[in-house]
Order: structure tokens, then sequence, then C-alpha cells
């Protein structure tokens, strides 16, 4: 008898790193990371693999110098362990009314949150982002919590797990060099937002450390744009007038027909 032919899947060869990818490696990897060349490199994007890495870097969380990492995030860690015991895992009757209403209207928004992404609609998922955002807003009274700083967390929150699941391999180093891993990092964040797996292969300190660093960056990128947030937010009215006038400069004829068809900029640039 014929022996049986097993087919065999075919092999995907690696796709070899373009010039980009080969001078972010470069960039990223050294002992001390130049962010003015970071930032130079990042403007026309970043490659999926090193987006948590440099994400961090660029918003002042992880220091450039490598020696000084692993202390800094330890601390930032604890310092938002300590957060959660202060302000979350408390009893509801030590609230004030506000710091309730607060509570209430994150733990209202969180399910509203990208809700067509299967990653959001995770419970663990959602237990985070409400600790980050309730803790975040008790920490910045001024400005507390307002809809739409929850959709400032989602692709943050994303790309730090895709750092714990390329393939099998945590990429914090930086210095991993193979140009598999280039090929495969666009499809590691995609099914981190599928999050089939997820449940399987997310570790309670994976969680943990992706919470931390996620309310940190939050926190950064927030501290330059906290008057989007506050009442009549000028921030985003002064960014529409910008856009509104380079807009003009380039093509005053987009905005004459604009203005002829009563189109306002912040109809359709508030999102933006």
């Amino acid at each position: 008898s014929m022996p049986d032919v097993v087919d065999q899947p075919p092999t995907q060869t690696p796709r070899p790193k373009n010039y980009k990818e080969i001078e972010f490696d470069k960039v990223i990897s050294a002992p001390v990371v130049n962010i003015a060349d970071l930032r130079r490199l990042a403007w026309n994007g970043i490659p999926p693999h090193h987006r948590p890495q440099a994400w961090k870097m660029l918003l002042g969380y992880l220091p450039t110098n490598t020696a000084r990492r692993a202390q800094t995030l330890k601390r930032k860690r604890n310092e938002y362990k300590d957060a959660i015991l202060q302000h979350y895992d408390i009893d509801d009757h030590s609230r004030t009314l506000q710091e309730q209403e607060t509570l209430r209207q994150v733990l209202v928004d969180v399910p509203r949150t990208a809700p067509d992404v299967p990653l959001f609609r995770n419970d663990k998922i959602r237990q985070s982002l409400s600790r980050l955002l309730y803790i975040w807003a008790m920490r910045h009274p001024a400005s507390s919590y307002v809809q739409g700083i929850n959709d400032l967390a989602t692709p943050l929150v994303a790309v730090f797990l895709s750092e714990y699941f390329n393939d099998g391999n945590d990429s914090g180093s930086g210095s991993d060099s193979s140009s598999s891993v280039a090929g495969t990092a666009e499809n590691t964040t995609t099914s981190i937002l599928d999050a089939e797996q997820l449940d399987l292969e997310l570790t309670q300190e994976i969680l943990s450390n992706v919470e931390a660093d996620v309310y940190w960056c939050l926190t950064n990128l927030l501290a330059g744009i906290q008057d989007h947030y506050t009442s009549d937010q000028p921030g985003v009215q002064r960014m529409v007038m910008r856009l509104e006038e380079l807009v003009t400069r380039m093509d005053v004829g987009l905005t004459q027909h604009l203005e002829s068809t009563g189109v306002m900029f912040m109809q359709f640039a508030f999102r933006w």
C-alpha cells in the first residue's frame, strides 16, 4: 500500500527589514537613546514591534538610558499599586458624592469604549481601564474624568499588550535584530485586538504592568492637552482654529467652499 502523504503547511519566508526598520533598530537599541533622533524617525510612523518602547520614551515615561529602565519601571509600577490601594480598593461609603459620581461615569463609559473591538469587551481589560481612568480622575481633580479620555487609553492598552505577545518574545530590550519580528508584529497587534486567547496567555503580572504603564503614559499625554477636557474645551477650539488657518493657507478654495455651504470646521474636525 502507498504510504499516507501528509500535507505540510507552507513555510513563511521572513520579510527582510527595510531601511527604516534597520534605522529604528540602531536608534532604539543604543545604551542611551537619542530622543531627537527617535522623534525624527517616528514622524512617519513607528515599526509595530518598536511601538511599545518608543511610545513610552516619547511620552517621557521610559528613561532613554537603558541602565535606568528596570529600576524606574519597578518604582513607577509600585507607585501605581499604592494609588490603587488609596483610591480604588476602598469602601464605597468612604467616597464623597463627587467621587461616587465620577466612578459611576467611568463604569458607564468603559463598556462603551471601542465596543466593536473584542479586546475591549474582555472583562479583565475593562476592569483595568476602569481602575486607571478613575485613579487618574482622583489625581487630577481640576479636570477630573470626562468622556473622551477613555478613547486615549485604548491605543496605549493595545500597543503595550503587544509587547508581551511578539512570538512569545518580550521585546522590551529593543535589541531583537531578527528579520522575522518585523513581519509578525503587525499580526500580533491584530490578534491582541481580537483577544481570542487573551485569557489563556495574560498573567496577572503582565496585566498589572500594562495597566500601570498605560496610567503613567496617559497621565503624561494628558498633561500637555488637559485644556482639551476642561469646561468649554479651549484646547480643542484652539486646535480647530489652527487647522482652519492651515487649510486656508494651503487651499483657500476649500475653505471658501466650506464657508459657502455653511460647514464649520468644528463640525467635522472635533474628533480628529
